[in-house]
């Protein structure tokens, strides 16, 4: 039953992707404004095919420009960060040739990074800061690759700095907020450490195989929370920044994966608190100072 489910699943996603792949390619190749909102329809119709339900803490900064620091664990975590609001994804420059996931990277209008060339750097960040600038908020992967989801890798101060540092020559100022995705639950049950490798995409894993076994499996619990976001400018220390960024993901992640987070996020909608409200009083004056 649950392989007629997932080929019915993958069928249903395939004419989804039909109908939108071809509006997407035209939107982006006309710059029609509505480029940013389709790759958002197909993500929520995903979650919603495959059965995964995502649980959101938090919400992410409304000021731009925006740049928005990850933990990564698996491609999944394209769909349900792509489900959250329009954005794109800056990734590295392998993904562009895999089958299906580079063609629907580059409709989202990823930047792609290549790692093993320091002198493209400069070229890569002028590009992240067009795009910051333009209204675009833009998804770093900050670990530099996915891990088993039970963990957070430390972030690279060099991925951060390249779309940041780009900002910095004609002083201008950008936002970074931290965002944690952590895989918490299956059919409403806790998941488990020993489980979670099973949802997480690392090390050598079979593409189709994983993908396959998502589908089959699916009813995923996944918890997103966004951190505080921080006001960069040029006297910013990149990697200052990145440690800061790390640990607020660590701590989020952590929190998550104990249920910490969500006892959290319920006691203050019960007593009408807001979990961010320090983030945002932090947020708006550091854009009054700057704007001073």
């Amino acid at each position: 039953m649950v392989q007629i489910k997932a080929i019915l699943t993958i069928v249903l996603l395939a004419i989804v992707s039909v109908v939108l792949i071809p509006l997407q390619w035209c939107a982006v190749k006309f710059g029609l404004s509505i480029q940013r909102r389709l790759p958002l329809v197909w993500h929520r119709l995903a979650l919603g095919l495959v059965g995964i339900r995502v649980r959101q803490i938090g919400k992410p900064c409304e000021r731009r420009p925006l740049l928005i620091a990850s933990n990564h664990a698996s491609w999944v975590d394209i769909t349900v960060i792509g489900s959250l609001m329009p954005l794109s994804f800056i990734a590295k420059s392998e993904v562009a040739g895999w089958p299906v996931f580079g063609l629907f990277a580059k409709l989202q209008r990823s930047v792609f990074v290549n790692r093993t060339k320091r002198s493209d750097t400069g070229k890569v960040a002028d590009t992240i800061a067009g795009r910051l600038k333009s209204g675009d908020a833009m998804v770093l992967f900050a670990e530099g690759t996915s891990n088993d989801g039970n963990v957070v890798l430390p972030f690279r101060s060099a991925l951060l700095g390249s779309a940041t540092r780009a900002l910095d020559a004609d002083g201008g100022d950008v936002w970074v907020q931290p965002l944690s995705i952590a895989y918490q639950g299956i059919h409403g049950l806790p998941m488990g450490r020993q489980f979670r490798p099973g949802v997480a995409w690392y090390g050598d894993m079979e593409l189709a195989g994983h993908l396959w076994g998502v589908f089959v499996n699916g009813a995923l619990d996944v918890i997103v929370t966004w951190g505080e976001p921080t006001l960069v400018h040029h006297e910013t220390d990149r990697k200052a920044l990145t440690v800061q960024m790390e640990n607020q993901v660590r701590s989020m992640t952590v929190a998550a994966l104990t249920g910490a987070a969500v006892k959290s996020a319920c006691d203050l909608e019960n007593s009408g608190g807001n979990l961010f409200s320090n983030a945002e009083k932090t947020s708006k004056a550091g854009a009054e100072k700057s704007a001073a």
